[in-house]
């Protein structure tokens, strides 16, 4: 149980601020040496922050009829992360990619990446500037966040942060966009696991997916209302020593 609860506060947490959630579960898995990581758990994690983000837009989402144009922008820019996930799952580049150097790599390049897209104060807010132009840009940034230690958070927060919109308003735009996202990893993996030949699904699961959700609510709460008085400075110094860390152990 200690194990689920641990991972799910890396996944809660590391989903929804700028650091990147994959490498921080491949990171945790492995220096802690867990037992229980396959696919069934890493789906749970997925659905509980699924769960939470729905949950947090839920009066957007309930209003859908006044926000058609505003969720339509949203599932045509993760177009094309959709169809690059595709491709990579099918070609099993995913593995290749999954270890400590490109980990420490994008984890540092792309902190940078975070420091430079945040060093000025912008105006444009989701309801008045998000057009489909912004909204495909990126999108196809969010590619970007497959490589593990990029951060789909922090790629879009980046993106939206370069294309001059508020610290706040990037922020939500990467959460609108975890939706279909992290509703693809979440089917997906369903059916992989009930595909497969020895199906496991345990109330285990539903814990994890409950212990997700609290710590992925927790964070998109709070993470809005931080970013209204702080910058992204922090996340930035985290990354950069994580991915000195990891390059360090990496190479030697």
């Amino acid at each position: 149980m200690l194990e689920i609860l641990i991972l799910a506060i890396v996944q809660g947490i590391s989903e929804f601020i700028p650091v990147s959630s994959s490498s921080h579960l491949i990171i945790t898995s492995e220096y802690l040496n867990f037992k229980r990581s396959n696919l069934a758990l890493d789906v749970s994690l997925h659905i509980g922050s699924f769960f939470a983000v729905i949950f947090y837009f839920r009066f957007e989402i309930l209003k859908f009829l006044d926000n058609k144009i505003l969720f339509l922008k949203i599932l045509v820019s993760s177009i094309p992360v959709m169809i690059a996930g595709f491709l990579l799952v099918k070609f099993d580049i995913v593995n290749q990619l999954r270890n400590l150097k490109v980990i420490g790599w994008t984890t540092l390049f792309f902190g940078i990446i975070l420091y430079f897209s945040d060093r000025f104060e912008t105006s444009k807010n989701l309801r008045k500037n998000l057009s489909y132009k912004s909204a495909m840009i990126i999108g196809f940034f969010q590619v970007l966040s497959l490589i593990p230690g990029v951060s789909r958070s922090g790629i879009t927060i980046s993106s939206a942060r370069l294309l001059k919109f508020n610290r706040v308003d990037s922020a939500k735009i990467s959460f609108l966009l975890s939706i279909p996202t992290l509703a693809i990893v979440s089917i997906y993996g369903l059916r992989e696991i009930f595909l497969s030949e020895n199906p496991e699904f345990s109330f285990t699961n539903f814990i994890a997916i409950i212990f997700s959700f609290i710590f992925s609510y927790l964070t998109i709460k709070y993470l809005l209302l931080f970013l209204k008085k702080f910058s992204l400075n922090i996340f930035v110094v985290y990354r950069i020593i994580l991915g000195l860390i990891i390059l360090l152990i990496s190479y030697l």
